[in-house]
């Protein structure tokens, strides 16, 4: 069998084509290119552990692993997808005060999607692409589905940057790392030689002031709290998150801490309020995808995420009109953010989920 494997120059990817040779698989290696030297760039000591920026040191790390471990290399151009619908969503999303996670639909659209689909148009052939990723998938025989899961290093796991999937691309992909620690990754690379077996893990979607990646001009409103008196200004919605305490621009003498409760971009306002206040047992999630089962025709219980290192909470999902869901939890939870993703899981199996509305 062929597979073709996602590198990305770190030792994830690495190790994961290292394994699937070993087992006999006729493996070649594929890293995309993303970057836009048209973009601003701010060069810091963090620029290595993040996923948009310059990538020629990536393609290259990605090149030498490929010729240490004897397989072929290509790198596919990705770059105006990327820009198109990762970059566009990121300005987008943000233009109208929600938080949006870039990671989502980069898996989705380009790493799961343009990357191999334009790979086989290059004439590259292969039977399955695998990539690095801490995650598992299993045919359920009685559905007749296949089941995106948990890895099993639950400190690692990426199930909810990966519910957008098809089940097209599930049938096509291999996660040999699901059922590996990531100790155990780094042991392995170590003892096969690989040379980025320490090489530290990316950390963020870009190192520097998102304002480099949005571009926007100042657009200055006013900070109010809830009942609507005017406490500062602000430049500029699209620097503010739900949740965010430090940095509000807001001058000193409160009796208690502050914090962005919402944002609205009508009013193009920052509403604070306590601790208290960020709080909430219901909302609307748009975009749903159901990644490993039908949509249910009735409402079921699950477990929610509202981001990916939030613990999950016990919520009723009740699927409504145009591709939306209601997500009602039995306990409140803290900054449910509108451009998030709030993701399904039933114990180990990630169903689904969709965008955070409000």
């Amino acid at each position: 069998m062929n597979v073709l494997v996602g590198l990305s120059g770190g030792v994830d990817s690495a190790v994961c084509a290292y394994l699937l040779k070993k087992k006999g698989y006729s493996v070649s290696g594929a890293m995309m290119s993303i970057w836009d030297t048209t973009m601003p760039y701010k060069k810091s000591n963090e620029s290595a552990n993040t996923c948009f920026g310059p990538d020629e040191e990536d393609i290259e790390s990605a090149r030498k692993i490929a010729n240490f471990l004897n397989i072929p290399f290509h790198v596919i151009d990705c770059k105006e997808a990327y820009k198109k619908i990762v970059i566009g969503d990121f300005r987008d999303e943000y233009r109208e005060g929600r938080t949006p996670n870039p990671c989502i639909w980069c898996n989705a659209a380009i790493k799961f999607g343009i990357l191999p689909s334009v790979a086989r148009k290059q004439g590259i052939a292969f039977d399955k692409f695998a990539t690095g990723h801490y995650a598992n998938v299993e045919l359920n025989e009685a559905l007749q589905m296949y089941q995106l899961r948990k890895a099993v290093d639950a400190s690692k796991d990426q199930s909810y940057f990966l519910y957008r999937l098809s089940q097209d691309i599930l049938s096509q992909v291999i996660f040999p790392l699901g059922t590996y620690l990531k100790s155990e990754v780094r042991n392995i690379a170590k003892i096969a030689g690989i040379f980025v077996a320490e090489k530290s893990d990316s950390q963020d979607f870009y190192c520097g002031n998102y304002n480099d990646v949005l571009q926007f001009n100042e657009k200055h409103g006013n900070i109010v709290d809830k009942n609507g008196k005017v406490l500062g200004k602000h430049s500029g919605i699209w620097n503010y998150t739900i949740g965010k305490r430090k940095g509000l621009g807001l001058s000193g003498g409160f009796k208690e801490p502050l914090y962005v409760v919402k944002i609205s971009q009508k009013n193009n306002t920052v509403v604070v309020g306590g601790k208290e206040d960020l709080y909430s047992r219901s909302f609307i999630v748009r975009n749903v995808n159901w990644v490993s089962v039908l949509a249910p025709k009735k409402p079921i219980k699950a477990q929610v995420k509202i981001r990916q290192q939030h613990p999950p909470a016990m919520a009723l999902i009740t699927v409504q009109k145009n591709n939306t869901a209601s997500v009602d939890f039995e306990n409140p939870q803290m900054s449910v953010t509108p451009g998030q993703s709030a993701v399904f899981y039933d114990a180990c199996t990630v169903l689904g989920g969709g965008i955070v509305v409000n």
